[in-house]
């Protein structure tokens, strides 16, 4: 448990590192986004598959496994629609730009976290490693697209990283969660699974690849195309 703990919190530091370019550059790291965008799209659909759904499908029924992608999916579109209603004046100058931008990130953590724990409980050595090296590196640029706004609300560096990292602090929560959800109730494992791919396939589609896109469609294309192939060796060498 405490291995689990220390590693899913290290997804969450990464999330601080997307804050540092930032924090030495500060707007002018927003011409980053659309490549770092690009990789997180890449990482995270690669993920999806193959260390999520494909170990799912190997432990429980296609059923099993598609009732959990179809929660996943929604459970992330009731998160966006409530997140769409809210007020946009929480502050004022730039500030609610940021704490929009960390509102909808705290949320998406949850199911990144379910991620981490159901595949370290499934496969500590293998798959967990891989789901916590995949959802570290989705979760840098997150943390500069937290950090973007904070910068131009005149928020000091130190600010902007911690912000960054609070944004994921979900994800410790929801691997512990999921860990001993699926130890007590081993059926789960599969939905368990399902849920985390659905949510995290909804995101990477429906939010990351579109707003990479809009802003650079080359380098959303290069983040994928690094992003990728990288993802799928890694997997391969670990044994995924």
């Amino acid at each position: 448990m405490i291995e689990l703990i220390i590693l899913a919190s290290v997804t969450a530091l990464a999330t601080g590192i997307g804050a540092i370019p930032v924090m030495l550059l500060g707007n002018r790291a927003r011409s980053m986004v659309p490549l770092l965008l690009g990789i997180a799209g890449g990482v995270m659909g690669v993920a999806s598959v193959m260390g999520l759904i494909m170990p799912a499908l190997d432990r429980g029924t296609v059923a099993e496994v598609a009732g959990g992608v179809l929660i996943g999916i929604a459970f992330l579109m009731v998160a966006r629609r409530y997140l769409n209603h809210l007020p946009r004046d929480f502050s004022r100058a730039g500030g609610s730009t940021g704490l929009l931008v960390f509102l909808v990130l705290l949320v998406h953590s949850l199911p990144e976290g379910f991620a981490v724990g159901t595949a370290y409980e499934a496969d500590p050595a293998q798959l967990g490693i891989f789901v916590v090296i995949a959802i570290s590196i989705q979760n840098i640029p997150e943390g500069t697209s937290v950090a973007i706004p904070l910068a131009a609300a005149g928020a000091s560096g130190n600010r902007q990283f911690w912000m960054a990292v609070a944004s994921s602090v979900p994800q410790p929560i929801g691997a512990v969660i999921a860990y001993l959800l699926v130890q007590e109730i081993s059926a789960l494992l599969p939905v368990s699974f399902g849920f985390a791919a659905g949510a995290m396939l909804a995101l990477t589609l429906i939010e990351i690849l579109p707003d990479a896109w809009v802003e650079s469609p080359r380098q959303t294309f290069v983040g994928l195309a690094v992003s990728i192939p990288l993802m799928v060796a890694l997997s391969l060498a670990l044994g995924v």
